[in-house]
């Protein structure tokens, strides 16, 4: 593969993916050693076609301080996503209180509930669109500034509704982990949203597709230590399943 090539396929996967570690794009062109990488990345940085980060790359599409465009993000690791969706809602029971965070894979998990006796509160707009159609379900949104990447609320007034409040179950999404530091995303508001979501929760449940693990975000969430389950895809790695068993975490 010619270099003009290879850089504008490295280009169109990182645009498709919208924040990528160093590790996937060696998994993606594993032809290319180390050292032409590193300096295809420099040299793609340097014309302004993609953004170096600690640990990978993201888009210039990806708009700082945030989580990219949610219309976006649901049309990658679909798959992924359904089989996330039907492992959390068989966690839903009938007559708890639980919030439902914004979203891809929250969303997804939104559409793949039933139909029962539950109270559930979230901050996203798509999310609340899936509700919409339960008649058992009673759905109140969480008000606040309108994030227009995410379709979803928060700032000042989202953070003191929700400590206000408490939850049997929240069902947290992320955009990355890493060993030590914990969960992240990349909007300084909605990390601080998630954190009291965290704080206000009985059982806190983390979705998360296996693309995210060593995957570095601006802004921590919380610690595994947290959250008292998380709900994957089943390909985390060995050091993922070791560090919840140390933090005696579940996962499915």
């Amino acid at each position: 593969m010619a270099m003009a090539e290879r850089r504008q396929s490295i280009v169109d996967f990182i645009n498709s993916e919208g924040n990528v570690t160093f590790v996937q794009l060696k998994g993606e062109f594993p032809d290319v050693s180390e050292m032409t990488l590193r300096t295809d990345l420099k040299a793609l940085d340097q014309q302004r076609q993609i953004i170096r980060v600690h640990g990978g790359a993201k888009s210039v599409q990806f708009a700082v301080g945030t989580d990219d465009l949610l219309a976006r993000r649901a049309g990658r690791r679909l798959q992924e996503k359904a089989t996330i969706a039907a492992k959390a809602a068989a966690l839903v029971r009938p007559g708890r209180t639980v919030f439902i965070d914004s979203g891809s894979t929250t969303t997804a998990l939104a559409a793949a509930m039933e139909d029962m006796d539950l109270l559930v509160f979230t901050n996203s707009l798509t999310v609340a669109s899936e509700l919409a159609r339960f008649e058992r379900v009673q759905s109140i949104f969480v008000g606040g500034r309108l994030n227009r990447y995410s379709m979803s609320t928060t700032g000042a007034r989202a953070i003191e509704s929700v400590r206000s409040m408490t939850f049997d179950q929240v069902f947290l999404g992320v955009t990355g982990y890493q060993r030590g530091e914990g969960f992240s995303c990349g909007s300084d508001d909605e990390a601080v949203f998630k954190a009291t979501l965290v704080e206000r929760a009985h059982s806190c449940i983390v979705l998360m597709d296996s693309s995210k693990e060593n995957r570095p975000s601006t802004f921590r969430v919380c610690s595994l230590s947290d959250v008292s389950t998380v709900v994957s895809d089943g390909g985390m790695s060995d050091d993922f399943v070791s560090a919840c068993a140390d933090a005696k975490v579940e996962l499915l």
